[in-house]
Protein backbone atom coordinates (compact mmCIF):
# COMPACT_ATOMS: atom_id res chain seq x y z
CA UNK A 1 0.00 0.00 0.00
CA UNK A 2 1.78 3.25 -1.53
CA UNK A 3 1.32 6.51 0.42
CA UNK A 4 -0.13 9.69 -1.49
CA UNK A 5 -0.45 13.11 -0.27
CA UNK A 6 -4.39 13.92 -0.82
CA UNK A 7 -7.13 11.01 -1.36
CA UNK A 8 -11.32 11.88 -0.47
CA UNK A 9 -12.76 9.21 1.78
CA UNK A 10 -15.72 7.33 0.43
CA UNK A 11 -19.00 7.21 2.01
CA UNK A 12 -19.85 4.19 4.10
CA UNK A 13 -21.34 1.45 1.93
CA UNK A 14 -25.04 -0.67 2.76
CA UNK A 15 -23.05 -3.14 4.21
CA UNK A 16 -26.04 -5.83 4.07
CA UNK A 17 -26.21 -5.47 0.19
CA UNK A 18 -22.58 -4.91 -1.19
CA UNK A 19 -21.44 -6.58 -4.03
CA UNK A 20 -17.52 -8.21 -4.09
CA UNK A 21 -16.54 -6.05 -6.96
CA UNK A 22 -18.10 -2.82 -5.06
CA UNK A 23 -16.37 -4.01 -1.74
CA UNK A 24 -12.77 -4.29 -3.76
CA UNK A 25 -14.33 -0.45 -4.92
CA UNK A 26 -14.85 0.57 -1.39
CA UNK A 27 -11.86 -0.69 0.52
CA UNK A 28 -9.10 0.91 -2.17
CA UNK A 29 -10.67 4.26 -2.14
CA UNK A 30 -10.96 3.78 2.03
CA UNK A 31 -7.55 2.56 2.07
CA UNK A 32 -5.91 5.26 0.05
CA UNK A 33 -7.46 7.51 2.45
CA UNK A 34 -5.78 6.12 5.30
CA UNK A 35 -2.33 6.32 3.66
CA UNK A 36 -2.81 9.56 2.58
CA UNK A 37 -1.11 12.68 4.25
CA UNK A 38 -5.29 14.23 4.48
CA UNK A 39 -5.39 11.41 6.81
CA UNK A 40 -2.63 12.48 9.68
CA UNK A 41 -4.81 14.50 11.51
CA UNK A 42 -6.50 11.53 12.61
CA UNK A 43 -4.21 8.68 12.06
CA UNK A 44 -1.32 11.19 14.13
CA UNK A 45 2.20 11.46 12.85
CA UNK A 46 4.80 8.96 12.94
CA UNK A 47 7.68 9.29 15.24
CA UNK A 48 10.80 11.01 13.73
CA UNK A 49 12.90 8.71 15.98
CA UNK A 50 11.87 5.87 13.50
CA UNK A 51 12.91 4.51 10.04
CA UNK A 52 10.04 3.08 8.08
CA UNK A 53 9.76 0.90 5.17
CA UNK A 54 7.61 -1.38 3.43
CA UNK A 55 9.15 -5.07 1.95
CA UNK A 56 7.87 -8.16 1.18
CA UNK A 57 8.29 -11.63 2.50
CA UNK A 58 8.44 -14.79 0.83
CA UNK A 59 6.05 -17.12 1.94
CA UNK A 60 4.29 -20.46 0.81
CA UNK A 61 1.88 -19.67 -2.20
CA UNK A 62 2.73 -15.63 -1.62
CA UNK A 63 5.03 -12.60 -1.43
CA UNK A 64 3.21 -10.83 1.71
CA UNK A 65 3.58 -7.17 2.29
CA UNK A 66 4.67 -6.09 5.52
CA UNK A 67 5.62 -2.57 7.03
CA UNK A 68 8.65 -2.24 8.91
CA UNK A 69 10.21 0.12 11.41
CA UNK A 70 13.41 0.33 13.11
CA UNK A 71 14.55 2.88 15.38
CA UNK A 72 16.38 5.19 12.81
CA UNK A 73 19.96 4.97 12.50
CA UNK A 74 22.16 7.55 14.08
CA UNK A 75 23.47 10.22 11.25
CA UNK A 76 23.53 8.82 8.02
CA UNK A 77 25.37 6.14 8.41
CA UNK A 78 23.07 2.92 8.00
CA UNK A 79 25.51 0.46 9.43
CA UNK A 80 25.19 2.45 12.95
CA UNK A 81 21.65 0.77 13.41
CA UNK A 82 20.98 -1.29 16.49
CA UNK A 83 20.81 -5.38 15.91
CA UNK A 84 19.30 -7.61 18.34
CA UNK A 85 16.32 -5.70 18.57
CA UNK A 86 13.05 -7.64 20.64
CA UNK A 87 10.61 -8.17 17.54
CA UNK A 88 7.08 -6.63 17.99
CA UNK A 89 5.25 -8.04 15.06
CA UNK A 90 1.79 -5.92 14.42
CA UNK A 91 -1.54 -6.71 12.98
CA UNK A 92 -3.71 -3.55 11.52
CA UNK A 93 -7.62 -3.70 12.26
CA UNK A 94 -10.30 -3.04 10.12
CA UNK A 95 -10.88 -7.18 9.04
CA UNK A 96 -12.56 -6.72 5.82
CA UNK A 97 -10.65 -3.01 5.18
CA UNK A 98 -6.93 -1.56 6.12
CA UNK A 99 -3.55 -1.21 6.14
CA UNK A 100 -0.22 -1.32 8.09
CA UNK A 101 -0.18 2.40 7.13
CA UNK A 102 -2.91 3.78 9.35
CA UNK A 103 -0.53 2.03 12.54
CA UNK A 104 2.30 4.44 11.41
CA UNK A 105 2.10 6.74 14.79
CA UNK A 106 1.61 3.33 17.49
CA UNK A 107 4.17 1.66 15.45
CA UNK A 108 7.18 4.22 15.30
CA UNK A 109 7.01 5.49 18.76
CA UNK A 110 7.05 1.63 19.54
CA UNK A 111 10.04 1.41 17.41
CA UNK A 112 12.11 4.31 18.09
CA UNK A 113 11.09 4.49 22.19
CA UNK A 114 10.87 0.88 23.43
CA UNK A 115 13.39 0.51 21.47
CA UNK A 116 12.10 -2.18 19.08
CA UNK A 117 12.03 -4.18 15.08
CA UNK A 118 8.08 -3.72 14.89
CA UNK A 119 7.02 -5.66 11.64
CA UNK A 120 3.04 -4.48 11.09
CA UNK A 121 1.67 -7.47 8.58
CA UNK A 122 -0.25 -6.73 5.62
CA UNK A 123 -2.35 -9.49 5.40
CA UNK A 124 -4.98 -10.78 2.83
CA UNK A 125 -8.14 -8.86 3.96
CA UNK A 126 -11.65 -10.32 4.36
CA UNK A 127 -13.40 -11.24 1.31
CA UNK A 128 -15.90 -13.46 -0.59
CA UNK A 129 -12.61 -15.13 -1.72
CA UNK A 130 -10.41 -14.78 1.45
CA UNK A 131 -11.30 -15.21 4.84
CA UNK A 132 -10.62 -15.41 8.33
CA UNK A 133 -8.12 -18.33 8.19
CA UNK A 134 -6.10 -16.99 5.26
CA UNK A 135 -5.42 -13.61 7.39
CA UNK A 136 -4.69 -15.72 10.21
CA UNK A 137 -2.23 -17.46 8.59
CA UNK A 138 -0.46 -14.52 7.11
CA UNK A 139 0.15 -13.66 11.14
CA UNK A 140 1.36 -17.08 12.19
CA UNK A 141 3.92 -17.08 8.89
CA UNK A 142 5.27 -13.83 9.36
CA UNK A 143 5.88 -14.25 13.06
CA UNK A 144 7.72 -17.97 12.24
CA UNK A 145 9.35 -16.14 9.65
CA UNK A 146 10.93 -13.68 11.23
CA UNK A 147 11.82 -15.74 14.06
CA UNK A 148 13.52 -17.84 12.00
CA UNK A 149 15.64 -15.34 10.06
CA UNK A 150 16.07 -13.11 13.21
CA UNK A 151 19.70 -12.24 12.36
CA UNK A 152 18.97 -10.97 8.83
CA UNK A 153 16.35 -9.08 10.17
CA UNK A 154 18.07 -7.69 13.23
CA UNK A 155 16.43 -9.38 15.88
CA UNK A 156 16.19 -11.25 19.26
CA UNK A 157 14.26 -14.02 18.60
CA UNK A 158 14.17 -14.87 22.33
CA UNK A 159 12.29 -11.59 22.75
CA UNK A 160 9.25 -11.58 20.26
CA UNK A 161 5.57 -10.45 21.21
CA UNK A 162 2.38 -9.64 19.06
CA UNK A 163 0.30 -7.05 19.21
CA UNK A 164 -2.74 -6.64 16.94
CA UNK A 165 -6.01 -4.08 17.19
CA UNK A 166 -9.69 -5.35 16.71
CA UNK A 167 -9.95 -8.12 14.01
CA UNK A 168 -5.94 -7.84 13.58
CA UNK A 169 -5.90 -8.30 17.67
CA UNK A 170 -7.98 -11.47 16.61
CA UNK A 171 -5.40 -12.75 14.63
CA UNK A 172 -2.50 -11.88 16.88
CA UNK A 173 -4.29 -13.78 19.41
CA UNK A 174 -4.82 -16.89 17.34
CA UNK A 175 -0.89 -16.49 16.60
CA UNK A 176 -0.35 -16.94 20.21
CA UNK A 177 -1.90 -19.86 20.29
CA UNK A 178 -0.48 -21.23 17.37
CA UNK A 179 3.14 -19.68 18.95
CA UNK A 180 2.34 -22.07 22.65
CA UNK A 181 1.61 -25.17 20.06
CA UNK A 182 4.93 -24.71 17.81
CA UNK A 183 7.08 -24.26 21.01
CA UNK A 184 7.40 -21.00 20.12
CA UNK A 185 8.37 -18.95 23.61
CA UNK A 186 6.56 -15.31 23.04
CA UNK A 187 7.06 -13.08 25.75
CA UNK A 188 3.82 -11.01 25.18
CA UNK A 189 0.80 -10.51 23.71
CA UNK A 190 -1.34 -6.80 23.12
CA UNK A 191 -4.60 -7.06 22.24
CA UNK A 192 -6.49 -3.61 21.76
CA UNK A 193 -10.08 -3.50 21.22
CA UNK A 194 -10.22 -7.39 20.07
CA UNK A 195 -13.01 -9.60 18.77
CA UNK A 196 -12.50 -12.69 19.78
CA UNK A 197 -15.94 -14.65 18.82
CA UNK A 198 -16.92 -15.42 15.50
CA UNK A 199 -19.63 -17.85 16.30
CA UNK A 200 -22.83 -17.11 16.21
CA UNK A 201 -22.56 -16.10 19.91
CA UNK A 202 -20.77 -13.28 18.46
CA UNK A 203 -23.87 -10.73 19.03
CA UNK A 204 -25.08 -11.69 22.26
CA UNK A 205 -22.97 -9.97 24.41
CA UNK A 206 -24.18 -6.85 26.18
CA UNK A 207 -21.87 -3.96 24.22
CA UNK A 208 -22.85 -5.27 21.40
CA UNK A 209 -26.33 -4.15 21.89
CA UNK A 210 -25.66 -1.25 23.91
CA UNK A 211 -23.10 -0.06 20.92
CA UNK A 212 -24.77 -1.46 18.75
CA UNK A 213 -25.37 2.07 16.31
CA UNK A 214 -23.83 4.56 18.77
CA UNK A 215 -21.51 6.27 18.69
CA UNK A 216 -20.91 4.45 15.06
CA UNK A 217 -22.93 1.74 13.12
CA UNK A 218 -20.91 -1.20 14.31
CA UNK A 219 -23.82 -3.60 13.98
CA UNK A 220 -23.49 -3.97 10.03
CA UNK A 221 -20.12 -4.20 9.71
CA UNK A 222 -19.49 -6.76 12.25
CA UNK A 223 -22.02 -8.95 10.53
CA UNK A 224 -20.47 -8.25 7.68
CA UNK A 225 -17.21 -8.82 9.21
CA UNK A 226 -18.65 -12.63 10.21
CA UNK A 227 -20.37 -13.65 6.89
CA UNK A 228 -16.75 -13.15 5.53
CA UNK A 229 -15.03 -14.25 8.37
CA UNK A 230 -16.53 -17.42 8.20
CA UNK A 231 -17.76 -19.31 5.00
CA UNK A 232 -20.27 -21.91 5.25
CA UNK A 233 -19.35 -25.21 6.91
CA UNK A 234 -16.60 -23.41 8.12
CA UNK A 235 -15.55 -24.21 12.13
CA UNK A 236 -16.38 -20.90 13.84
CA UNK A 237 -15.09 -22.06 17.15
CA UNK A 238 -11.52 -22.85 15.12
CA UNK A 239 -11.50 -19.30 14.51
CA UNK A 240 -12.23 -17.86 17.82
CA UNK A 241 -9.98 -17.84 20.81
CA UNK A 242 -12.21 -17.32 23.03
CA UNK A 243 -13.79 -20.81 22.67
CA UNK A 244 -10.27 -22.36 22.76
CA UNK A 245 -10.11 -25.61 24.37
CA UNK A 246 -6.81 -24.17 26.61
CA UNK A 247 -5.72 -20.77 26.96
CA UNK A 248 -2.93 -21.75 29.30
CA UNK A 249 0.56 -21.11 29.21
CA UNK A 250 0.11 -18.28 26.81
CA UNK A 251 1.93 -15.51 26.54
CA UNK A 252 1.17 -12.57 29.04
CA UNK A 253 -1.42 -10.27 27.50
CA UNK A 254 -2.34 -6.65 28.39
CA UNK A 255 -5.90 -6.22 26.79
CA UNK A 256 -7.03 -3.13 26.36
CA UNK A 257 -10.30 -2.31 25.78
CA UNK A 258 -12.31 0.66 25.04
CA UNK A 259 -15.79 1.26 26.79
CA UNK A 260 -18.23 3.11 24.37
CA UNK A 261 -17.26 0.03 21.99
CA UNK A 262 -19.35 -2.67 20.43
CA UNK A 263 -16.49 -5.17 21.23
CA UNK A 264 -15.92 -4.19 24.73
CA UNK A 265 -17.30 -7.62 26.46
CA UNK A 266 -15.06 -9.48 23.96
CA UNK A 267 -12.07 -7.54 25.52
CA UNK A 268 -13.47 -8.19 28.93
CA UNK A 269 -14.46 -11.66 28.29
CA UNK A 270 -11.29 -13.14 26.85
CA UNK A 271 -9.40 -11.59 29.94
CA UNK A 272 -11.26 -13.61 32.07
CA UNK A 273 -11.07 -16.66 30.28
CA UNK A 274 -6.96 -16.28 30.28
CA UNK A 275 -7.07 -15.37 34.06
CA UNK A 276 -8.85 -18.55 34.56
CA UNK A 277 -6.17 -20.54 32.75
CA UNK A 278 -3.53 -19.17 34.61
CA UNK A 279 -2.24 -17.18 31.59
CA UNK A 280 -1.04 -13.66 33.16
CA UNK A 281 -3.34 -10.56 32.37
CA UNK A 282 -3.76 -7.16 32.41
CA UNK A 283 -7.38 -5.96 32.04
CA UNK A 284 -7.34 -2.24 30.82
CA UNK A 285 -10.34 -0.16 30.42
CA UNK A 286 -10.17 3.53 29.13
CA UNK A 287 -13.89 4.84 29.63
CA UNK A 288 -15.52 7.01 27.04
CA UNK A 289 -13.29 5.77 24.72
CA UNK A 290 -14.14 4.31 20.75
CA UNK A 291 -13.11 1.62 18.84
CA UNK A 292 -10.22 1.94 17.07
CA UNK A 293 -9.57 5.01 19.55
CA UNK A 294 -5.45 3.69 19.56
CA UNK A 295 -5.15 4.30 16.18
CA UNK A 296 -6.79 7.65 16.15
CA UNK A 297 -5.28 10.27 18.04
CA UNK A 298 -5.96 13.56 16.65
CA UNK A 299 -9.07 12.65 17.48
CA UNK A 300 -9.46 10.41 20.67
CA UNK A 301 -7.57 11.60 23.64
CA UNK A 302 -6.60 8.70 24.95
CA UNK A 303 -5.01 7.59 22.81
CA UNK A 304 -1.46 8.75 24.31
CA UNK A 305 -2.17 7.17 27.26
CA UNK A 306 -3.11 3.67 25.63
CA UNK A 307 0.19 3.81 23.93
CA UNK A 308 2.17 4.78 26.48
CA UNK A 309 0.88 2.00 28.83
CA UNK A 310 1.56 -0.33 25.95
CA UNK A 311 5.18 0.98 25.65
CA UNK A 312 5.61 0.38 29.53
CA UNK A 313 4.25 -2.95 29.08
CA UNK A 314 6.61 -4.34 26.37
CA UNK A 315 9.56 -2.54 27.50
CA UNK A 316 9.02 -4.66 30.82
CA UNK A 317 8.01 -7.95 28.87
CA UNK A 318 11.11 -7.39 26.45
CA UNK A 319 13.31 -6.51 28.59
CA UNK A 320 17.23 -8.69 28.56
Amino acid sequence: MSETTTAARPPEPDFSTITAEELVAYRDTENRFRASGAARAILGEPDTGAAIVWQKIPLPGRDLPVRVYRPAPAGEDEASAPAGLPLVVHVHGGGFVGTAVQCDWTNSHLAANLPALVVSVEHRLLAPDSPLANAADDGWDVLRHVVRHAARWGADPARAAVFGESCGALISALTAIRAREAGLDLKAQVLVNPAVDVTETMFDHPSITEYACSPSRALPQLRFVQRLAVPPGADARALSPLYADDLSGLAPALVVVPTQDALADHGRRYAERLREAGTPVRLSEYPGARHAFLAMPGVEPQAEAAQAEILAFLRTALAK
